[in-house]
């Protein structure tokens, strides 16, 4: 039977090309790789090889043993990785989210409800998110509207309300509210990992510079110094970094969205801590 350790030697010498150097690559000795090769010979009960006086090189079958040892190398290492992500995927919960906020809320549900199980996240692009549910690479995705499919459920889980945070003294500042296009060529201060909202923000205000801040601290920082406008949402958890600024409205339909749980069907158990949150929410 043919040994997977033994095409992986294969496979080496042929990308090497003499055997001192594969045993070189492969930190065994030449004696030893020379009766691999015989042994493999053996095995397919064909000359794969041709013998020189010391040197050994593949003929036309050995190198077509090569083609079929590299698929067989990669089917067992695509084996390998597929059951243990399945592994991982029954004590894992992954959920994929097209923005942050809702995590906020649903993560600490989703670890209080299963204990024994880990919980991640990512954010995805929209288009990826259905597909990914479906197939199972992830248990639970978040969309900014249902998912119009018969293989899985949507339900409401929170809403978020954008806003801007202008000086006192802009422009804009009295109003109402606002549009994205009203704001359209003010430069911006902006977060990174915000999913959607920050190709919604670049859609709308196509004549906008932004100013993306990666770490927290130093978006707070400049918020508080600099007069550039930025957005907040009724979902922060702390406006005080906001400091006297006028935090107007934006009507932008697009710009106030109630997101939706998605899951399989048959995901009773997921369904209702999405009902818990909506209905905190509500409250």
């Amino acid at each position: 039977m043919l040994n997977l350790y033994e095409l992986e030697q294969l496979s080496a010498f042929a990308r090497y090309g003499t055997l001192s150097k594969t045993a070189e690559e492969l930190h065994i000795s030449q004696p030893t790789l020379t009766r691999t090769m015989q042994h493999l010979e053996e095995e397919f009960g064909v000359s794969l090889f041709f013998h020189g006086k010391n040197r050994l090189a593949l003929n036309e079958t050995g190198q077509k043993a090569v083609e079929y040892a590299d698929e067989l190398l990669a089917a067992a290492k695509n084996a390998v990785a597929q059951v243990r992500q399945f592994d991982i995927s029954k004590r894992t919960i992954l959920v994929e989210s097209c923005a942050p906020a809702p995590l906020w809320s649903l993560l600490p549900a989703l670890s209080e409800q299963f204990p024994e199980k880990t919980i991640s996240s990512r954010l995805t692009e929209i288009p990826a998110i259905l597909s990914q549910v479906k197939d199972k690479t992830c248990e639970i995705g978040i969309l900014p509207f249902p998912a119009e499919d018969d293989e899985v459920e949507s339900i409401p889980l929170i809403r978020e309300e954008l806003s801007v945070c202008l000086p006192p003294d802009h422009s804009l500042a009295g109003q109402p509210s606002v549009t994205l296009e009203m704001l359209n060529g003010y430069n911006c201060l902006l977060k990174s990992d915000i999913g959607f909202w920050s190709d919604l923000c670049r859609k709308k205000m196509p004549a906008s510079r932004f100013l993306v801040q990666t770490d927290d601290f130093e978006f707070r920082e400049l918020a508080q110094t600099f007069t550039l406008p930025y957005f907040v949402t009724n979902l922060a958890v702390d406006m005080n970094f906001v400091n006297g600024r006028a935090v107007v409205p934006v009507s932008d339909e697009e710009a106030n969205v109630t997101f939706y749980m998605i899951v399989r069907k048959g995901e009773a158990g997921y369904l209702k801590i999405a009902q818990r949150i909506a209905g905190l929410q509500g409250k």
